[in-house]
């Protein structure tokens, strides 16, 4: 099976959010699952092979938005169980991933966490606004 290689971008919005209380709460851990992350979305299409991310908007898009799940390294709780989520933009002619959110359900406020971060993503990125 041949597999394209993408590059990996945290965006800035990400690292100043969600990530820093990731990094607060799980220290040393936290440093492991994302290095852990970056290296699963420079192969980023083997995600979809094994059910772990699922695409938000059309597959055959240059561009196309994702959510995948993700455990904490070392805990004993599954990818679907802990609540983790990444929302992530795929730009295939490009090989780039760009890493929009990283939270937990209980980072995203209100009764529907889908909405609540489709919301985020367009008022943070709008050049993915009109996918959504």
């Amino acid at each position: 099976m041949n597999t394209t290689e993408y590059s990996v971008i945290f965006e800035p919005f990400t690292e100043r959010h969600f990530i820093k209380t990731f990094a607060r709460k799980y220290k040393c851990a936290w440093d492991i699952t994302l290095s852990f992350l970056a290296e699963e979305f420079r192969f980023v299409d083997v995600l979809f092979n094994k059910s772990i991310a699922e695409y938000i908007t059309d597959t055959n898009a240059d561009v196309t938005l994702c959510k995948t799940e993700f455990k904490i390294a070392g805990t004993q709780v599954s990818r679907h169980a802990s609540g983790n989520r990444c929302i992530i933009a795929v730009r295939k002619n490009a090989a780039v991933v760009h890493v929009l959110l990283v939270y937990s359900k209980g980072d995203i406020g209100g009764s529907n966490e889908t909405a609540e971060w489709k919301t985020v993503i367009k008022n943070t990125y709008p050049e993915y606004r009109n996918l959504l």
